[in-house]
């Protein structure tokens, strides 16, 4: 299993958000590096952003969710196009998960385990 994972929940619908785009960036001296991207599935997971043995290292890191065509999709209104989780990886050894409750006027996030 990739060390970050993620997992949207459309809070509004109250079932998994499928078809969203991610992308994991690391913060470093020059700015922001793209580690890695994927797509949840029907479950509205991404378990193998990266891959299992990945080594990480301590920092700043961002989830960038396209959320937009989500919600167009599905003939929604909403109000965020995007939504971005920047946390701070503190041991690389522990696997990281960060879910996001995601509603077309709101949302929220947690580290997950």
């Amino acid at each position: 299993m990739s060390p970050i994972t993620t997992h949207i929940l459309d809070t509004a619908q109250g079932r998994p958000a499928q078809g969203v785009a991610v992308t994991l960036n690391r913060q470093d001296s020059n700015g922001w590096t793209a580690l890695a991207s994927g797509t949840t599935n029907a479950d509205g997971r991404i378990t193998d952003l990266l891959s299992d043995g990945t080594k990480l290292t301590a920092g700043i890191y961002r989830l960038h969710f396209a959320v937009a065509d989500y919600f167009t999709q599905r003939g929604v209104e909403s109000f965020y196009p995007e939504v971005e989780i920047r946390f701070q990886l503190q041991n690389p050894e522990q696997h990281y998960h960060v879910p996001l409750l995601l509603s077309p006027f709101g949302y929220t996030t947690y580290r997950g385990s």
